[in-house]
């Protein structure tokens, strides 16, 4: 049987929710996005920090469940539309230390919505965002900033989705801003990324 999300509200028990600092909490015609993470390396003599972004894929028949596919470190697109173009496991690069690109107007008409997360690894033992040195994100559009956060509200999880994307009828793409923290495993939180509407 799977986990739920331990969330908090009406609906579910989704356990941390925060605006961020969206400069556009919400656009039309969104086609090809830049998602950023940066974070700073643990100190001397502790385990590496390792974050990952996550995007998840879902089907107009199924918005809200099982993804479809998942794209990380690990998995790719099968249609090389979503990709990462940097990965770290310990926050010692220069810049942004990982960076994914989804070029969503490429994506097939099944598809009806994305969601992008990141996760903290936990192979170290427990670890949430309080943990993480100077966590950032940023979601854009070329030189446009859709949406800033530095994970400030989310501090107790050890996941949070940041962004989501859906196909309206017209067949463009809308975003949607909101950092959203989880308190789940990896592998758990990304059976259950989906399952909560950001907006």
């Amino acid at each position: 049987m799977n986990k739920e999300p331990r969330l908090q509200g009406s609906w579910g028990r989704r356990i941390f929710r925060g605006e961020g600092s969206p400069v556009t909490g919400f656009s039309k015609g969104n086609r090809k996005i830049e998602v950023a993470l940066k974070w700073d390396p643990s100190p001397a003599g502790q385990p590496p920090t390792d974050l990952d972004v996550v995007a998840a894929t879902f089907v107009s028949s199924d918005p809200y469940g099982t993804p479809a596919y998942l794209v990380h470190h690990g998995s790719r697109s099968p249609d090389g539309t979503i990709f990462l173009n940097r990965d770290s496991t310990d926050g010692k690069g220069f810049g942004w230390d990982e960076v994914m690109t989804l070029e969503l107007d490429r994506l097939d008409s099944r598809y009806a919505r994305v969601v992008i997360g990141v996760v903290i690894q936990q192979q170290s033992g427990p670890r949430t965002f309080v943990n993480v040195l100077n966590p950032a994100m940023r979601v854009r559009e070329g030189y446009t900033v859709l949406a800033e956060d530095d994970f400030g509200s989310v501090l107790g999880a050890t996941a949070a989705t940041i962004a989501e994307f859906v196909r309206d009828e017209s067949g463009g793409w809308n975003f949607r801003a909101g950092v959203h923290g989880f308190d789940e495993d990896p592998a758990t939180f990304t059976r259950v990324m989906g399952r909560a509407n950001l907006s």
